[in-house]
């Protein structure tokens, strides 16, 4: 009987030991699941990200000449003033376009967390992103030309602080003398659609270049259909690569949303709407 109570015992250790190997080979994989995974691992080491962005940057930095001459507005809210009169400006969006934050979305991933602001801040707080392959050049050339550069970011008022010393410490150019890290709600009508700050800049600056990495740094472009997004590039196609510059971002943006037009969803609707955009050709 006593050695009965033994083999019972030992068995319930072996099915717990069981259950706990599983427990935990289940836990180290699941991150991978994270559907920006491959997305942020491209960010973090593919060479061909760091080429693009490069590219980009170099591409303008190569036209600040030309277009000081044409002097030319690249902002739709301008169009139709006396922008030839204002002294040159540029404008950068600062996340994924300035700055790059992909460990903050790796640490989601390794730590199976999901995004909230609060965590979002903390991490501003840490002043500890790199500068984007090619952003750092561009804004020196910039600011050597006379032209000043603006931050267009939708990082929230409250952590504009952190994001400016991040910049600073980068070696990004900073003009004392005038406000040019603006970031959302830093006014009441400051909104997420920056529009008005666009408008802000316009009021004292001719805006030669936009950069961004979401169609809303170049235009009003939300809560519209994913048709219309599209037809936005097709009518306004000169200006890319010349005025307006697109930085690549396949982790997040508005462009997840546009995919089933802005509507608030289930988790099940997403994925439905999800499967439909991909195109099989059959």
């Amino acid at each position: 009987m006593k050695k009965q109570h033994q083999l019972f015992r030992s068995y319930h250790l072996y099915i717990l030991l069981f259950c706990c190997i599983i427990f935990v080979s289940c836990s180290s994989t699941q991150p991978l699941q994270n559907p920006t995974t491959s997305a942020t691992l491209w960010m973090q080491n593919a060479a061909e990200y760091k080429a693009l962005t490069t590219m980009v940057y170099q591409s303008a930095a190569n036209d600040l000449g030309p277009i000081l001459n044409k002097n030319e507005t690249a902002s739709l809210e301008q169009e139709g003033s006396n922008y030839q009169e204002l002294p040159p400006a540029v404008i950068l969006d600062v996340d994924e376009t300035v700055l790059d934050n992909s460990p903050f979305q790796a640490r989601l991933i390794k730590q199976n967390e999901t995004y909230t602001p609060e965590k979002w801040n903390e991490w501003v707080r840490e002043e500890q992103a790199e500068a984007i392959a090619g952003a750092l050049a561009f804004t020196k050339a910039a600011a050597d030309k006379g032209i000043t550069v603006f931050y267009l970011t939708n990082r929230e008022a409250q952590v504009e602080e952190a994001t400016f010393d991040n910049l600073k410490e980068l070696g990004f150019p900073l003009r004392e003398d005038v406000d040019v890290l603006l970031t959302k709600n830093e006014r009441p009508d400051w909104t997420s659609a920056k529009v008005n700050r666009r408008m802000h800049v316009a009021e004292n600056y001719n805006i030669l270049m936009l950069f961004g990495d979401n169609l809303n740094d170049f235009l009003p472009a939300e809560d519209i259909t994913h048709e219309e997004r599209q037809a936005l590039i097709d009518k306004h196609r000169e200006r890319f690569g010349t005025q307006w510059f697109v930085l690549p971002n396949p982790v997040y943006g508005s462009w997840e949303q546009a995919l089933y037009d802005f509507e608030e969803l289930t988790e099940e609707q997403v994925e439905q709407e999800e499967l439909k955009k991909l195109k099989t050709k059959n």
